[in-house]
């Protein structure tokens, strides 16, 4: 049996609950949307997809390309989801890597993508946001029952490519078992049930959005408040309908900054879940101040699903990232050796358990290269255990900065960055530098109206860090750049900056 919708069927409540709420339009109960993902199963097997085949989908979020991914699992494909923001030439290179059979688009793009499509041999259809196009129009011509193809728990639902900011983008292939084994332990641990309404303002090309929020919510029978992108004054006019939200760490940025935040606000709603990037600690002091709630942050990436959460009763610390899920083990290593490292010890995070993916796409030496015989995932995050057992993000390995051969670790700088009054939020990277090896650089955002200056950054910091750790230099922006789930791209800042410390000639 299908495995991941097998267990979604199962849970399923009174047919005629709410499953999926737009804004606006038809809410989509829990038999409608069985019906809709088996016409859509049999819309891909009316297109030719087997068994095995990709389906590669950039469509705008919508309660039909929910039912698109239900429906891939059901006919026994590989749903492979894109960022809408990645341009023709960036979807070139997934088609050409992933070879789906069929590629859904938005309409607005499906002469461009139609050509591209051409080129690698896959068909085309296409999905706007609003559920219509010519596989809404195939699929409403099929039948509301599908016998789902046989898969079982070691078998591909999907392949998430990694962001790529760092080099080649990577398709980790993650397994029906994966992302089953991951939404029941994120259920359990969180207390979700039937009765819970989730507001989902996430997109549905990544893992939170897709596979924490969606799959968690399905499999507990709840209902999604389910909007197209992220609007403080909608998502404060939905609470007294919520229970519980799960957003990046801009959503608490922008609803810490709205006047409409109030204890009375948020009191219907039991959890507000926050990830995909690391949560500055003065926001979630902010928002426990005004309403109540100490945010739960919880740490996650694409080859693994979740690792770790903050509980639900007990200390949400902030900071932290909490205790690994029940069934994952972590342990934190040193970078040359792989020798675990004493409590207290910053290192190398390794993760193994039903959530760590299958491996990446047709890319077995990378594989093998992340993945440890025994079976550890390499996450190239680092990381420190305390001594309650809490596990913190230091940062990524790749961005450790070796200056004078000293290791400065820039989170540890940020923290103290971050609290110097008139500093809104700060990114230190290394640069190259002629004498240092690399030169401790910090990035900064003033705090609206605030004036302070690179002097007063360096007598803050001057007596709180080590001589090696402060920064050479300090640049001031108006915004540091991220991607779409609210991570800093510090290659960004990195290639920008680069010829910084550079000798300057006449």
């Amino acid at each position: 049996m299908n495995h991941l919708y097998n267990l979604v069927r199962g849970r399923m409540p009174d047919l005629a609950k709410p499953a999926i709420e737009p804004p606006a339009g038809r809410v989509i109960s829990y038999g409608e949307l069985d019906a809709m993902a088996a016409r859509f199963a049999g819309a891909l097997v009316a297109r030719g997809v087997v068994p095995g085949d990709r389906v590669l989908v950039q469509v705008e979020k919508s309660a039909e390309a929910i039912a698109l991914y239900l429906g891939t699992v059901r006919a026994g494909a590989i749903f492979l989801p894109l960022n809408t923001a990645y341009t023709l030439a960036e979807v070139e290179y997934f088609v050409g890597d992933a070879e789906p059979k069929l590629i859904v688009a938005d309409p607005a793009r499906a002469e461009p993508v139609g050509l591209l499509a051409a080129r690698y041999g896959a068909e085309i259809e296409t999905l706007d946001e609003h559920g219509r196009g010519s596989l809404a129009d195939l699929a409403a011509a099929q039948p509301p029952l599908f016998a789902d193809v046989e898969r079982g728990p070691d078998d591909l639902a999907a392949i998430l490519y990694t962001s790529g900011t760092t080099g080649r983008s990577k398709g980790a292939m993650l397994s029906h078992d994966n992302l089953t084994s991951n939404a029941l332990a994120l259920a359990a641990l969180w207390r979700f049930g039937p009765d819970d309404v989730l507001i989902h303002a996430l997109p549905i090309f990544h893992t939170h959005g897709l596979f924490v929020a969606t799959n968690v919510s399905l499999l507990t029978a709840g209902t999604m408040l389910f909007l197209p992108k992220f609007d403080a004054d909608e998502i404060l006019r939905l609470m007294p309908r919520a229970t519980s939200m799960m957003g990046v760490p801009t959503f608490y940025v922008r609803l810490v900054e709205h006047p409409g935040l109030t204890r009375e606000a948020t009191k219907h709603v039991r959890l507000f879940v926050s990830g995909s990037a690391p949560l500055l600690a003065e926001t979630h002091r902010t928002f426990e101040a005004m309403t109540g709630h100490a945010i739960l942050e919880r740490y996650g990436m694409t080859e693994t699903n979740m690792n770790t959460s903050n509980p639900y009763d007990g200390d949400r610390i902030p900071g932290t990232v909490g205790f690994p899920l029940p069934g994952v083990e972590l342990r934190v290593v040193d970078q040359e050796s792989g020798a675990p490292v004493a409590a207290g010890e910053i290192g190398m995070i390794e993760v193994k358990g039903p959530n760590v993916f299958k491996g990446y796409w047709r890319m077995p030496d990378k594989t093998a290269e992340d993945v440890r015989p025994d079976g550890f995932f390499i996450t190239g995050d680092l990381g420190v255990i305390d001594a309650r057992g809490y596990v913190s993000i230091v940062g990524r390995g790749k961005d450790l900065v070796i200056t004078g051969g000293y290791n400065v670790y820039p989170k540890e700088v940020e923290d103290e960055i971050d609290q110097i009054p008139g500093v809104a939020e700060s990114a230190v990277i290394g640069l190259p530098h002629p004498d240092f090896g690399e030169g401790v650089t910090a990035v900064v955002v003033r705090a609206k109206g605030a004036s302070v200056d690179e002097a007063a950054i360096h007598g803050a910091l001057e007596g709180r860090l080590a001589r090696f750790k402060q920064p050479k230099k300090v640049i001031f922006v108006d915004a540091l750049p991220r991607n779409t789930m609210g991570k800093v791209q510090k290659k960004a800042l990195r290639d920008t900056y680069a010829t910084l410390y550079e000798p300057k000639t006449a």
